[in-house]
């Protein structure tokens, strides 16, 4: 069974209460148990982790390959155009990473288009609502299937 890590960033813990009309209604609890579903169907374990804490991030991301995960799907949320330290712990990952945001983070504001992240993981989905995290996590069984 493939072990992959669900990575929420920053405020994500607020998701079906915050600016619903950009993040849409469902909470963090209701998207990961639409992907435990997924995951269950595709013969995948999920482990979750939330943390508004960048260092917390960086230090989840650099223990996952030693603990065992086989791929990792994050949304670095307001972290993705600014922190260079997950940047780099995405880039020393030897899991392959798929970056996902509910919003078209190129429909927004000006600072919201370039994600330092996406340069270093395999792809990013954004754009769908919670769909992008099921689609993130799609692509990431694809590519450990294809391996």
């Amino acid at each position: 069974m493939k072990k992959i890590l669900v990575i929420h960033g920053p405020n994500l813990q607020l998701l079906g209460q915050r600016e619903t009309a950009i993040y849409g209604v469902l909470t963090m609890e209701e998207i990961n148990k639409t992907l435990e579903a997924v995951a269950a169907s595709r013969q995948a374990q999920l482990t979750f982790f939330q943390s508004n804490h960048e260092g917390g991030i960086v230090d989840r991301i650099g223990v996952a390959s030693a603990e065992g995960f086989a791929g990792i799907v994050i949304n670095p949320a307001a972290y993705t155009h600014t922190s260079v330290a997950i940047r780099d712990a995405v880039s020393a990952s030897p899991l392959p990473v798929v970056e996902v945001h509910l919003s078209n983070i190129h429909k927004r504001e000006e600072f919201r288009h370039h994600s330092i992240i996406a340069p270093a993981a395999c792809g990013q989905i954004s754009g769908f609502g919670a769909q992008s995290y099921v689609l993130g996590l799609m692509a990431v069984i694809g590519i450990l299937e294809s391996h």
